[in-house]
């Protein structure tokens, strides 16, 4: 099967259109390919940030006045509009909602400026909102830098921070914008701290402030910027980030 058609899949049974038979198939072959199931992380990663950061769009009445124009039938035979007017209308209508939203779907993904904090602190409260926060559960550097390894062109860091009051509770992968990224995941008390890896080109470019509540921390380590994420005080995830950049990395 052509890496084609395993999108032309994946994208179905994302939207639930496979039938049970296929759907199971589906899940084996997304579990036993590392590169398909990052995608469909990055598929979903993506629609819940559309749906958490974009407005609903609703039409103006200047809008509305010219799709109700463009709509208008003009009948080839008598009867022509009461047939298919109404089924025109609601097409033409359809066709306009879907270019506003795709628009501002492609300016979330690629507009200019700097909208990383934004985009990790939402990765982060969804993890905060699922079940487990985390892909692979381990406490282990030995395990969990591993685990990125052959899913991701980069995997980060991976510092053990116990002995300084950041125990590792494990990783998972991200999508920050149209990137996919390794995040760890350690606590502090009963927070969680997400740690995001990006490339260096995509680090901030003025002093960061805490978004929706919560605090971020950057700095770069060669290729890589990283995202500290939470809602510690801010001198605690300051105190966080210190510890990883002066701590012992995984060979």
């Amino acid at each position: 099967m052509t890496m084609e058609n395993d999108r032309l899949l994946l994208n179905a049974y994302v939207d639930g259109e496979l039938d049970p038979a296929h759907a199971l198939e589906f899940e084996r072959r997304l579990a036993d390919s590392p590169a398909l199931a990052a995608e469909r992380a990055r598929i979903e990663a993506l629609r819940g940030a559309m749906r958490e950061r974009l407005p609903r769009e609703t039409a103006s009445p200047g809008l509305r006045r010219r799709v109700a124009a463009l709509a208008r039938p003009r009948p080839f035979a008598p009867g022509w509009g009461a047939r298919w007017g109404a089924n025109w209308g609601a097409m033409a209508a359809s066709i306009a909602v879907a270019f506003m939203v795709g628009s501002a779907a492609t300016y979330l993904a690629i507009s200019p400026g700097s909208r990383e904090p934004e985009l990790v602190v939402a990765s982060h409260v969804r993890a905060l909102m699922a079940t487990q926060p985390i892909d692979v559960a381990s406490s282990d550097r030995h395990t969990v830098k591993p685990w990125f390894n052959g899913k991701l062109p980069q995997s980060p860091r991976v510092v053990d921070l116990a002995a300084q009051g950041f125990p590792l509770v494990g990783g998972r992968i991200d999508v920050i914008g149209l990137t996919p990224a390794p995040t760890l995941v350690y606590r502090a008390r009963q927070h969680i701290i997400s740690l995001t890896a990006l490339p260096a080109s995509q680090r901030a470019h003025a002093p960061l402030r805490p978004v929706d509540g919560y605090n971020v921390v950057e700095w770069t380590d060669g290729p890589l910027a990283y995202w500290a994420v939470s809602d510690l005080a801010a001198s605690e995830l300051e105190s966080f980030a210190k510890a990883f950049r002066a701590g012992d990395a995984e060979p």
